[in-house]
């Protein structure tokens, strides 16, 4: 009766998330199509090139994250793989439900499948299991530190902060001003002083809040402009790099940095053959190189300056 329960679970979870990709490109226009910015976005050069391609080729990519860029980890449909900086695979662990999260803290790897929590040693040897928290959980972010591990469920607009056993400490979300979250694009950074970033991608915008969930500050705003954040549910993702924020969009697909402050600094890649409803999962070691992992064609794309 449980496996019947979960798999009923997991065939709803497919059919929102379907329609979630369906409403978002009936709302922005697209067609799915390959296609380049349009032309009333404000001509901005690229500073970035695309160095590498690499294509793992175990199915459909969804994270990637690669602590200090020695160790590049990947996850999709049914697999975490580890590669050293040469794209050379050290070890891969099959899973039987898609893998939508990764975030990696000293010698542990942390994995979001389906609503649990895998955790791995430097090995590929699994070594714990968390949750599920929620019976309708769709996991799309995690991110640890040396204390804590936080995640982001979209299904639920909820963020829960978790202790390094696993145990629940903190909810955000469920009370004061929600996140309004209006597809499953919900993403978070834990920084090293427990300070949270959120992006409550309804409002087009980065929210830095305390680990009690108590909102400290915000940035963003909706528009075409290089600093605005397009359409609906943006940022679809971003991750911390020294002194700002490395964030994608979906709708226009577009990769860019960002000031402490929200500033715009540069664009990474703005005309680009990326799928517009389908924005590409990104991190950065230090914010000179960064990882895109591409769930439309599931290879990774490795940016550096030009």
């Amino acid at each position: 009766m449980n496996k019947r329960l979960t798999t009923i679970t997991i065939i709803v979870l497919l059919l929102v998330l379907a329609g979630y990709l369906i409403v978002d490109r009936a709302g922005t226009g697209e067609t799915g199509k390959r296609t380049p910015l349009s032309a009333d976005t404000p001509e901005v050069i690229d500073q970035w090139i695309i160095e590498k391609v690499f294509e793992p080729g175990r199915g459909q990519l969804y994270a990637v994250v690669a602590p200090a860029g020695e160790i590049i980890f990947l996850a999709g449909e049914s697999f975490i793989a580890a590669y050293d900086a040469g794209f050379n695979l050290l070890w891969e662990y099959k899973t039987e439900m898609p893998v939508t999260a990764l975030s990696a803290s000293g010698d542990l790897l942390y994995a979001a499948s389906q609503g649990v929590i895998l955790v791995f040693n430097a090995k590929g040897e699994k070594i714990d299991d968390w949750g599920p928290f929620e019976n309708n959980s769709m996991i799309t972010s995690l991110s640890a530190n040396d204390s804590h591990v936080a995640y982001a469920d979209a299904a639920n607009k909820t963020i829960y902060i978790l202790d390094k056993s696993g145990s629940l400490i903190t909810l955000i979300g469920r009370s004061g001003e929600p996140f309004i979250i209006p597809s499953p694009y919900f993403d978070i950074a834990l920084g090293s002083d427990n300070v949270l970033f959120a992006a409550n991608t309804g409002k087009r915008r980065i929210e830095i809040r305390k680990r009690d969930g108590t909102l400290l500050d915000y940035f963003g705003e909706q528009g075409t402009s290089p600093e605005a954040f397009f359409g609906c549910c943006n940022p679809a993702h971003f991750a911390l790099i020294p002194g700002g924020f490395v964030t994608a969009e979906k709708g226009k697909n577009r990769i860019k940095i960002l000031d402490a402050d929200g500033g715009f600094v540069e664009f990474v890649s703005s005309v680009n053959t990326f799928v517009p409803s389908l924005p590409l999962d990104v991190y950065s070691p230090d914010g000179k190189v960064i990882f895109a992992a591409n769930p439309a064609d599931s290879k990774v794309y490795v940016f550096r300056k030009k």
